[in-house]
């Protein structure tokens, strides 16, 4: 079973920060069970609650959304399950249909406009970056839990699930990244090129 995705929004970490700070007269050396009635009384409990299962009801699509194009076709400079993906149009397409946000065409572009995160802390729908080409963040595949991630590998071949643990994947791991659920991203993924290609050789991954 996939692991939920478990994110508070930086605004609401924020909020609460500056309740308990306001409030510290009333909470001297409180107790776990004091500082959860605190928090109860203020709505806060509640406002996590609502976050997590929202955020966790994202994450559960996208993942979903994914799975559904196992199988597709690789195609350089695809963006459609219709005429194949790419491995930067797959993750652009699936983020767009599954929850309606619009990632920058290419891996590198995606990668400098997420949130950098380390390995240990990924996610579902977290993104997962490897050089397959000699430069940084040249391919891009989406986390799905376990150790596994789905992408659009190479020519020839289809979206797949592959295991982050294998030597060859092992080796080029480029990094982590978190998509934001909230705010909006940098002005150059609300103008992506939908036709900008990832790289001028689509048979590089492997």
């Amino acid at each position: 079973m996939l692991r939920a995705m478990r994110m508070i929004s930086p605004a609401l970490v924020l909020a609460l920060a500056a309740l308990c700070t306001s409030s510290a007269s009333a909470l001297p050396a409180h107790t776990g069970d004091e500082l959860d009635r605190f928090m109860a009384e203020k709505g806060m409990l509640t406002k996590i609650d609502s976050v997590r299962h929202s955020v966790t009801h994202k994450a559960s699509e996208l993942v979903a959304s994914a799975m559904g194009f196992l199988g597709v076709p690789y195609k350089w400079g695809g963006t459609d399950a219709d005429s194949g993906f790419d491995c930067s149009g797959f993750v652009m397409s699936v983020y767009q249909q599954s929850i309606g946000l619009l990632l920058p065409r290419r891996a590198e572009q995606q990668a400098a406009s997420t949130q950098k995160i380390d390995q240990t802390e990924l996610q579902p729908g977290d993104l997962v970056f490897f050089n397959t080409m000699r430069r940084a963040f040249s391919h891009v595949g989406i986390y799905v839990g376990n150790g596994n991630f789905i992408h659009a590998p190479r020519a020839g071949a289809e979206v797949r699930v592959e295991s982050m643990g294998g030597s060859y994947w092992q080796r080029r791991f480029d990094g982590a990244r978190r998509v934001p659920t909230t705010g909006a991203l940098p002005v150059e993924s609300i103008y992506a090129k939908p036709n900008a290609y990832v790289s001028a050789d689509p048979s590089a991954v492997r």
